[in-house]
């Protein structure tokens, strides 16, 4: 896999969005980002203009607005975030870290019994 790029978590909410919604516009990434944050339509533009200099969107003028696509996949991105949070606190190890979530009253019942489904449906297909 290649690096990906580092994406602070202000970035990670503009990448939402045009994950979500590519090929999106500056107006249509700024609309959706006032709803959820307090963020003003300049910083919105400062952490577009960081992204595409990360290498993590690309953007195409069309007429007089720039219109963005994510150079990132979302899924990579998430599964290296992801691994990168289970190696820095639970040293690799996965079963460490959803024992502390149940012990710590971290998980719902529901999510649970979600894991639950997953592990047998797992073993359901590694016994085939």
């Amino acid at each position: 896999m290649n690096k990906l790029p580092q994406i602070s978590e202000a970035e990670f909410e503009v990448m939402k969005i045009i994950w979500s919604h590519a090929p999106i516009n500056t107006n249509e990434i700024t609309k959706h980002l006032l709803q959820t944050t307090n963020w003003s339509p300049k910083t919105i533009q400062t952490l577009i203009k960081r992204l595409v200099t990360k290498d993590a969107l690309a953007y195409e003028k069309q007429g007089r607005v720039f219109v963005y696509t994510p150079l990132v996949n979302e899924n990579e991105y998430i599964g290296q975030e992801s691994h990168s949070f289970l190696n820095r606190f639970y040293h690799g190890d996965l079963t460490a870290m959803v024992s502390s979530y149940i012990e710590n009253d971290k998980l719902s019942d529901a999510e649970i019994e979600q894991l639950r489904s997953l592990l047998s449906q797992k073993s359901k297909k590694g016994n085939r």
